[in-house]
């Protein structure tokens, strides 16, 4: 492989507490060499990134690559080219598709060369089969196939006595158990946030407490269990921040992420029934929201995720509550948290660095990745942080085009995205 110099930009790398101008060397599909600016010789190709932030490659815990299935909706290539365009060098995808990824062989599927991804794919598996909530899958020979933590996501573990072996299995294991929290048992045809809202359109409301409810029972698991590893996804309630805070004081091991929609936006988005403004979770309150925001900046939080969720024109162009939950969210995550959490709520960018690298690969264990040290995997995202810039959905790269942001002006873009020491994608 050629080597790649990338010269003249700002290294921001919080796992190494590097922020300073840097050059660094890639060779043979790892970090070779961070040193001063102008003290590296060589390199067979050149980048210039003055002007230019230099991370890690991005992470991104919760995607939904709709294959096997639905290809109709998402690829793996056409998914992964998205996150390559959002600056993501590795994604996460969930086992939701259809049929449900609960076994070695569709684990072993994903991860085939031939599925076409131009960045590193890292299954999840079903915890249950089929993402019933009933029998445990096979955890040992899932983890050894690949996959890197186990979920029911878009449906919730429910049962105490499961939820219970689901976390002894993953202390044993050390292999993370990701709850989708959501008391379904009181969120039928509940389609948004209880609120002001909800009231003017004559919906039903999903209270938060829905979602705080198991969050806080799966962390007093997670508590009684100190080798179990709880990972909370899609965090969206104030009162749910306050159960992973409890678990983090009680030395459990107990990570969360939140989404860029959840902090950017409240439910009043959804204005008259905009179907892009439904997901699961939904869009909260802004008391909610102010929670996050605070989660984010002091710590609490562990990774930005973006539940990118592709659907289809015929999913969304329906009456509200028969439509699907779920918007896309590669491409806007970086634009999103630059111009909300940065420029508006001034939390500072090599923390906001940390919760899209160095954060996320210490809940997945995802060694050699989040970090720029010498040995690393040559995973590198070039953002330029005064990058103005408006969504244009039609030209996503995703197959689908559900998202709530076009038209959204943002400040923050990626320059470009390199894998294994290769760019697999260049802003034009």
């Amino acid at each position: 492989m050629k080597s790649l110099l990338i010269k003249g930009g700002h290294v921001i790398d919080p796992a190494q507490k590097v922020d300073a101008p840097m050059d660094i060397l890639l060779r043979d599909g790892r970090v070779a060499e961070v040193a001063a600016p102008g003290q590296i010789r060589g390199g067979d190709e050149k980048f210039d990134a003055r002007g230019l932030i230099v991370a890690p490659g991005f992470i991104d815990l919760h995607v939904h690559l709709r294959e096997p299935g639905q290809g109709y909706k998402e690829t793996i290539a056409s998914g992964t080219a998205a996150a390559a365009a959002g600056g993501f060098t590795s994604v996460c995808c969930m086992p939701n598709t259809t049929p449900v990824v609960d076994s070695v062989e569709w684990v072993t599927w994903i991860l085939r060369p031939e599925r076409g991804a131009v960045v590193n794919v890292f299954p999840l598996a079903a915890a249950t089969n089929a993402s019933k909530g009933a029998v445990l899958t096979d955890f040992r020979g899932l983890q050894r196939a690949g996959a890197v933590a186990v979920t029911d996501d878009g449906k919730p573990i429910l049962d105490n006595d499961v939820m219970r072996e689901c976390l002894r299995l993953s202390g044993e294991l050390n292999l993370p158990v990701v709850q989708h929290a959501e008391d379904t048992r009181v969120t039928e045809n509940c389609p948004m946030n209880e609120g002001p809202t909800s009231f003017r359109l004559g919906l039903r409301g999903w209270r938060a407490q829905a979602e705080a409810s198991v969050v806080d029972r799966d962390v007093q698991l997670a508590i009684q269990m100190p080798s179990a590893r709880l990972h909370v996804a899609h965090l969206s309630a104030a009162d749910s921040l306050k159960a992973v805070r409890r678990g983090k004081q009680a030395k459990g091991r107990v990570t969360c992420e939140v989404t860029p929609h959840h902090f950017a936006v409240t439910d009043e988005a959804v204005g008259d029934y905009d179907t892009n403004c439904k997901m699961n979770p939904p869009l909260r309150s802004a008391a909610d929201l102010a929670a996050l925001l605070a989660g984010l900046a002091d710590g609490t939080v562990d990774a930005i995720a973006t539940d990118h969720a592709p659907h289809a024109r015929h999913e969304k162009e329906v009456e509200f509550e028969r439509a699907s939950f779920g918007i896309t969210g590669l491409e806007t995550a970086l634009g999103l948290a630059i111009t909300k959490l940065h420029r508006e709520h001034k939390i500072p960018l090599a923390r906001i660095v940390e919760l899209f690298t160095a954060g996320p690969a210490r809940v997945f264990d995802l060694r050699g990745r989040g970090s720029l040290a010498a040995g690393s995997h040559a995973d590198v995202t070039i953002f330029d942080p005064k990058k103005r810039w408006t969504f244009d959905v039609s030209k996503s790269r995703s197959l689908s085009r559900n998202s709530p942001f076009d038209g959204w002006s943002f400040t923050g873009k990626t320059a470009a995205t390199i894998v294994g020491g290769k760019i697999v994608y260049r802003a034009e």
